[in-house]
């Protein structure tokens, strides 16, 4: 009956045809949805992703300002020479007031670092930073999986918990994705710019508009500002606090070392946990607190995880390591400090040091790359961030000649 009744009337939909089927007298009526799967069934009708009503939306606030900001890049600035521009904007999580809106002509970690400090040096340091997964905000699928980007050490040296969403997940910013929205429609719209200095002179007096004039349906119909303005009398101390706290430290009381395997992760009271690729082969510090795994490197958190052993487990494995320690009369081996050489990685993705090759990775050809001895490791580097540490390999003895010759022979592949 569903079928002849769809036949009859090719416009009728699963929710029609229940009603062409009540009127005649059908009892009792189908589910919606196995009228729906009957129609699919003879072809009459092409099958379609279900779209997300609003109720499968959780929708959070944070309860203060300057609690949690949410950051990304936004492009389609368009300028006079054809080029286009983009913007880094970040928004207050609680009150949808725009920290930053910061246009540049590319959006790599630099400028992207820059205006997450210039948002700071404005309105104080936040609470959290919530970022995707994009290679400027984090190494999380990079080339060095794990390894701590130049964003991170930003939030890392001023207290900030960098959060990160799910792959694959947009509406976990849905804040400032809702800003990029109203920007491009109140703002862009079909402008052309002379220049990157026209666009944010522009776009600076937008943002005030939209800061302090502009009512928000989202947090009562009120302006921004009236919601951000209420930590502004405390932000001078906050800063304060924030530039002479002290990095956070991992209490040795309780600790055990482990090796990071091949794949980037530790064995700890039966457990994995991930740590990162760009560690492999190196020693770490395992901390057990309140529920939370710290692991550390060399004095530096570089990962944190809930905690997924049992405490009989966690506890045993700490006084495994407790027996093992060497005595406090040993004295540790001091690392090569303040000699960098610069090589350049070659086609296939290599340096070369003291006789010795070490992999710098495919995505780094033709870069140029520092090297350094650090403890029993080599380490290379660029811009500011680790790329890959590999264990010794080369002969000692020729590392006299490999700083000698800081820049790397001219005439060699690997030359600078």
């Amino acid at each position: 009956m569903v079928v002849q009744l769809r036949r009859e009337n090719p416009g009728w939909g699963p929710r029609t045809l229940l009603f062409g089927l009540e009127a005649r007298g059908v009892v009792p009526l189908p589910g919606r949805s196995s009228v729906y799967r009957c129609l699919v069934r003879h072809g009459l009708i092409e099958p379609e992703a279900r779209r997300r009503k609003r109720s499968d939306y959780k929708r959070w606030e944070r309860s203060r300002a300057m609690e949690l900001w949410q950051m990304d890049v936004m492009g389609g600035v368009m300028l006079t020479d054809g080029s286009k521009a983009s913007v880094v904007t970040g928004l207050d999580d609680h009150s949808r007031f725009a920290v930053s809106a910061f246009v540049v002509e590319r959006a790599t970690s630099r400028p992207t670092c820059d205006a997450l400090g210039k948002a700071m040096r404005a309105w104080g340091v936040p609470d959290q930073v919530l970022t995707d997964n994009a290679k400027v905000f984090t190494g999380r699928f990079g080339p060095s999986a794990g390894g701590e980007v130049l964003f991170d050490r930003i939030c890392r040296e001023n207290g900030i918990r960098h959060l990160l969403t799910a792959p694959r997940s947009p509406t976990t910013t849905g804040k400032v994705e809702r800003f990029h929205k109203t920007l491009r429609q109140e703002f862009l719209a079909g402008k052309v710019f002379e220049s990157i200095a026209d666009a944010q002179a522009q776009l600076d007096e937008w943002v005030r508009h939209y800061n302090f004039k502009r009512r928000h349906q989202g947090i009562g119909d009120v302006v921004p500002w009236e919601r951000f303005r209420l930590v502004i009398e405390d932000r001078p101390a906050k800063v304060e606090r924030a530039k002479s706290a002290p990095p956070p430290q991992i209490s040795t009381e309780a600790t055990a070392t482990r090796k990071v395997s091949r794949s980037g992760k530790i064995s700890f009271a039966a457990q994995l946990y991930p740590v990162g690729v760009w560690l492999a082969g190196e020693t770490v510090e395992v901390a057990v607190d309140a529920g939370l795994v710290t692991v550390s490197h060399r004095g530096v958190v570089v990962a944190t995880h809930a905690q997924r052993h049992s405490p009989a487990k966690g506890a045993k494995a700490l006084r495994r390591r407790a027996r093992a320690q060497p005595s406090r009369g040993a004295r540790p081996r001091q690392a090569t400090v303040g000699q960098v050489v610069t090589r350049k990685v070659d086609s296939g993705g290599c340096v070369s040091f003291a006789g010795a090759t070490y992999r710098a990775g495919r995505a780094h050809r033709g870069r140029q790359v520092q090297v350094a001895i650090v403890d029993n490791t080599v380490e290379i580097a660029a811009g500011g961030e680790v790329l890959r540490v590999h264990p010794i390999r080369h002969d000692r003895s020729r590392e006299h000649g490999a700083f000698a010759n800081a820049g790397g022979r001219p005439s060699r592949i690997n030359a600078a």
